[in-house]
């Protein structure tokens, strides 16, 4: 009898919150390009990628962005990521550089209009869905919980870098959250995302928004044992203070707009599944990255179709780094970024 084959994966990375973690991680030094521009960022984010690579062994890639001129979410509630400092200039460069670099070296890129990477990982994973594939959602941002299912994991970058990267399914969700990923974005709508300048009903944190949805299943039935007359019920479970928060008008419209802003596009056109393949051009790869200034070699054998380097016999490619000026110093994650470390 013939083994079942396995499925293939896609690999799907949040472009811009690992842009983000590279950019403030790379803080012992500034490494620029030719032209003076940095480029440190950019390096870590196709770091990350390639290292992903080589751990889950992806049968295609795909980065997604936000777009960088227009919000849907911004347009549906003006407070929304409100609380945001406006990003360094070097910080903001990168960004706006990454989906032309990794075009050039041959990384399919998507950025849509009016929505975000969150969008671009929701509707990959539909798409891998549909066409009986596996998905893995590489992001630092939890949001992605909600998309786990049998078919989807997600790769969460940590503190630590990429070595205390977590491949995350619906167990060890519930293992470590108490909460299903069905449950995942109720859970966050209770809480609210400081992040992202969405308040939560007060009295919920993550403990008692847990034992919530541990207990009834999902808001609506707590809602429904609350308007049928049992709010002991409710109260026994998160506690006078919360219970008296969580069935007045306020609390279900702050729900109400959390699960609305929270709730991630499926929908958006993504390229065919075949178009992502892997392995992409090494020379085509090497000389764009190297236009910038950032010069890999060996890190880059799962995404184009090598053998993995003997990590006795290869030494790291060298690298020009240029101190951009004064001392080297920590870069610290802006206010409102904490959640992305």
């Amino acid at each position: 009898m013939t083994p079942p084959s396995t499925p293939p994966s896609l690999l799907v990375v949040d472009g811009n919150s690992l842009l983000h973690r590279a950019y403030h991680a790379a803080a012992t030094g500034q490494l620029l390009d030719g032209a003076g521009r940095a480029v440190w960022g950019l390096k870590g984010l196709i770091g990350y990628v390639a290292r992903a690579a080589a751990r889950l062994r992806p049968d295609a890639v795909v980065v997604g962005f936000d777009c960088p001129d227009h919000s849907a979410r911004k347009n549906d509630y003006p407070e929304y990521k409100a609380q945001r400092p406006q990003k360094p200039a070097d910080l903001a460069d990168q960004l706006a550089d990454a989906p032309d670099l990794l075009r050039a070296a041959g990384i399919a890129t998507v950025v849509p209009h009016a929505y975000e990477a969150d969008d671009v990982l929701a509707s990959s994973a539909a798409a891998a869905r549909r066409h009986g594939w596996r998905a893995v959602l590489m992001t630092s941002d939890r949001d992605a919980f909600a998309l786990i299912d049998p078919s989807t994991s997600v790769l969460r970058v940590r503190n630590g870098g990429f070595d205390q990267a977590v491949l995350v399914n619906a167990a060890s969700l519930a293992e470590n959250y108490g909460v299903t990923p069905s449950q995942y974005r109720d859970y966050a709508a209770l809480r609210g995302d400081p992040s992202d300048n969405l308040r939560g009903v007060p009295g919920f944190g993550s403990a008692t928004s847990a034992r919530l949805l541990a207990e009834f299943g999902s808001l609506e039935r707590a809602w429904a044992a609350w308007d049928g007359g049992d709010e002991q019920a409710v109260r026994s479970v998160v506690g006078e203070r919360s219970g008296g928060q969580f069935g007045s008008p306020a609390a279900r419209e702050t729900v109400r707009r959390n699960r609305r802003l929270m709730a991630m596009r499926d929908d958006l056109p993504i390229p065919a599944l075949d178009t992502l393949r892997l392995p992409l051009d090494l020379a085509v790869m090497k000389r764009a990255l190297a236009g910038r200034g950032i010069i890999l070699g060996p890190s880059l054998w799962a995404l184009t179709g090598g053998s993995p380097p003997d990590a006795q016999a290869v030494a790291p490619a060298p690298q020009q780094w240029v101190r951009a000026g004064g001392p080297r110093r920590r870069r610290e994650p802006l206010p409102g970024q904490l959640s992305l470390f």
